[in-house]
């Protein structure tokens, strides 16, 4: 019997499948082993040995392994292809005491039959240079977390934590948040002149005057602006010239992790994790390529296949005479791995859609049209530029129209490149004037990030790898440093902030994006194996322990997280401080634990007031505002003798359309994400994630709810109904 181990249950079945009789295929269920949570489990004083143990979930399953491993006469470990994965069979070959022998060590990129027969009939050794790296981060990351971490509990409070990618994610973001709140807005107009020829109007914009190109901050009051008005009253408005150009547009590569995780973010709504999560089921159900990689590499059999598809479903001239090569952009990439891609390019997403479930499909969707896309002909556009005389003035119009649609057909992008048809025009020509149209505008801050654009960003930097960028987003999350509004758009907490300026100030290294993108090329070389990986650690630890233990004496946590008021305390006359506790800030006694007054602040403080006077409805007390995991809440000043509690509402305006009864109000769920549902919650269960505006949508009666953009849209998936947010 021949034993093939792998990390999931799905692909266990899909290989085994292929593999027919004589073959038995199992799962690890993923690590079978790692460095125990009770303890640091890194000896530093034996060259950083690592003590692996069995987690308690996987217990059973290495039994169950053990018991097969002994009856087979060869063991393929066909674990993912890359660090984790190599790391996870030297674990199993370790666990099992395979003999080398018997040992064999297979990888695909595809769970496809050609593949995993290939696979099989060329085994290679143990790549111990990728374990290594592995080992490497695992044990650098318990370091970096098991030593700082207790550091911020002692200086902050209980339940925090820090990584060397996850801290410089929360850094981003902190000061991302720091330039907006620094942002000082300028004041900017443009001007429009609506113009036209033979009765077709079309619109031009102001670009120079007596020959000098205006700044975007060129006409910076009301003031200049009637000046130039006025200047133009009775100007003659001709077309001084006209330039017809035409242009090509390249179709973009395909997909590597990062560009898979934006896209999926900025086209389908969805987070980085949750498209992971489906593009590792497609994966092992034999559709589409390994989703962690940083190529843009394309087999070459896959890119015969994609012409044949190609040609296929959108005829020959959009397929190419020579497949078009990419070269990848991103630090350190892999290029012997291949980009994400079908397996299978003639299985269109229709095709498939009765095999998949919804977002099964979407996602595959987004990486069929983008391979597909990536080997069709350039899109070809036609592109005229009018420039419009008008006194001492210059307007400027563009126009666009398309020739041929190329690679845009597969990717669907219906507004990719949006037509202005201008009327027929020749240098000379005089034009009307319509009217003008002049607009005040203001500079705007930099955006806060997005998960699409927080994975940008750390690939820009070389934090992290493929496979740590959606963990990373989920744990910042999870350890509530950063929130997401309602504009799905990160912001820090108030703990997030105060982590990210405690390392910044004392523990620089940990949070400095060029030190942690030199720590990620030395794991690569530990790979490569051109670099030991001890020494890199020694280097970093041994400087690092010192820091922490020295620390660990000079901070105090009052200065840390207690700024001072002024303020008496009603109750012992010492100061009242405001202090951060598991849910946000608050006035407290400096005297505690002999004086226990607190007060409410901020939101909270205009709670009480609002709801001052409630009684407990239980035992007559005082009703006062608390705050929990959830927000805020009513709660009985005599607790805990008293444990009445109640809601406190914060409502949107919006009546539900659903049960016409209740309120759409504003909730958390359990991870701390905002949404919108109706308060007659269980009766009805009506819910939102983005915030409904009060109307109703002209088209099918919907609520309309606030997207990005400056945008409103009908909060019906199936109703295309949208118009600009103009409160904005």
């Amino acid at each position: 019997m021949k034993l093939v181990i792998v990390e999931s249950p799905a692909k266990a079945k899909t290989i085994e499948k292929y593999l027919g009789k004589g073959w038995t295929v199992k799962s690890s269920f993923g690590h079978v082993r790692d460095l125990p949570k009770s303890t640091l489990g890194v000896d530093v004083d034996k060259n950083f040995e690592p003590k692996y143990v069995v987690p308690v979930k996987a217990k059973k399953q290495v039994t169950e392994l053990k018991k097969f491993a002994a009856k087979a006469d060869e063991i393929y470990f066909a674990t993912d292809e890359d660090r984790e994965g190599e790391a996870i069979a030297w674990h199993l070959q370790e666990l099992l005491k395979t003999p080398a022998a018997k040992a064999k060590r297979i990888t695909f990129a595809e769970i496809t039959k050609s593949a995993i027969t290939h696979a099989v009939d060329n085994p290679r050794p143990l790549n111990t240079d990728l374990v290594d790296a592995q080992q490497a981060r695992r044990i650098l990351d318990r370091l970096v977390g098991y030593e700082l971490s207790p550091l911020l509990w002692n200086k902050i409070r209980r339940g925090l934590s820090a990584g060397r990618v996850q801290s410089v994610a929360v850094r981003l973001i902190v000061e991302r948040e720091e330039e907006i709140e620094a942002f000082k807005k300028d004041e900017y107009w443009s001007l429009a002149a609506l113009v036209g020829k033979d009765g077709k109007p079309f619109e031009s914009q102001l670009t120079a005057k007596d020959g000098k190109r205006y700044t975007k901050l060129g006409i910076s009051s009301k003031k200049d602006m009637d000046a130039i008005v006025t200047d133009l009253k009775d100007a003659a408005y001709t077309v001084s010239a006209v330039t017809t150009k035409e242009r090509t547009r390249t179709a973009p590569a395909p997909f590597t992790t990062s560009t898979f995780q934006q896209a999926a973010v900025n086209q389908l709504g969805m987070s980085s994790k949750r498209a992971m999560m489906l593009a590792q089921q497609l994966y092992e159900n034999g559709h589409i390529s390994y989703m962690r990689t940083d190529s843009v590499n394309l087999a070459a059999e896959a890119v015969a296949k994609a012409k044949d598809a190609i040609t296929s479903e959108f005829g020959s001239e959009y397929a190419l005479l020579k497949p078009r090569v990419f070269k990848g952009k991103t630090k350190g990439a892999q290029e012997a791995h291949e980009a994400i891609r079908p397996t299978e390019p003639g299985n269109t997403p229709d095709a498939l859609s009765a095999q998949l479930d919804s977002a099964q499909v979407k996602i595959y969707r987004l990486i069929w049209q983008r391979m597909i896309a990536s080997q069709m002909a350039d899109a070809k556009l036609k592109g005229v530029t009018v420039d419009i005389s008008a006194g001492d003035y210059t307007f400027r119009a563009n126009g666009t129209s398309v020739v041929f649609d190329g690679y845009v057909r597969a990717l669907g992008e219906k507004a990719a490149f949006k037509e202005t048809v201008l009327p027929e025009l020749t240098e000379g020509d005089a034009l009307t004037l319509d009217k003008l149209l002049p607009e005040q505008h203001f500079t705007q801050p930099p955006a806060r990030y997005s998960e699409a654009t927080l994975v940008k960003a750390l690939e820009e930097h070389g934090i992290g790898r493929p496979s740590t960028y959606a963990p990373t987003i989920d744990t910042v999350q999870k350890r509530e440093y950063v929130l997401k509004n309602d504009d799905k758009r990160f912001e820090p907490t108030e703990v997030g902030a105060l982590v990210t300026n405690l390392l910044r100030d004392h523990f620089p290294n940990i949070v400095d994006l060029e030190f942690t993108a030199s720590m990620e090329e030395s794991l690569d070389q530990i790979a490569a194996g051109t670099k030991e990986w001890q020494p890199i650690i020694a280097e970093f630890y041994k400087p690092f322990h010192k820091l922490i233990a020295k620390k660990d004496k000079e901070l105090s946590k009052e200065k840390l997280t207690q700024e001072k008021t002024g303020e008496k305390c009603p109750d012992c006359k010492n100061e009242l401080v405001i202090k951060l506790g598991r849910f946000g800030k608050f006035k407290a006694c400096s005297n505690y634990p002999e004086c226990k007054h607190t007060e409410p602040i901020g939101e909270e403080k205009e709670l009480q007031a609002e709801h001052t006077g409630e009684k407990c409805p239980d035992c007559g007390k005082d009703l006062v505002v608390k705050r929990g995991r959830f927000g805020p809440f009513m709660g009985c000043s005599g607790y805990p003798d008293c444990k009445h509690i109640k809601k406190i509402e914060k409502p949107t305006g919006a009546k539900c359309p659903k049960c016409g009864k209740g309120d759409i109000i504003e909730k958390r769920s359990k991870k701390g994400r905002t949404f919108y549902a109706c308060n007659q919650y269980p009766d009805c269960e009506n819910a939102y994630w983005s915030k409904p505006t009060g109307e109703t949508c002209p088209d099918c009666k919907s609520l309309l709810v606030y997207a990005a953009k400056q945008m409103i849209r009908c909060s019906d998936k199936d109703c295309k109904f949208t118009k600009p947010n103009e409160e904005e």
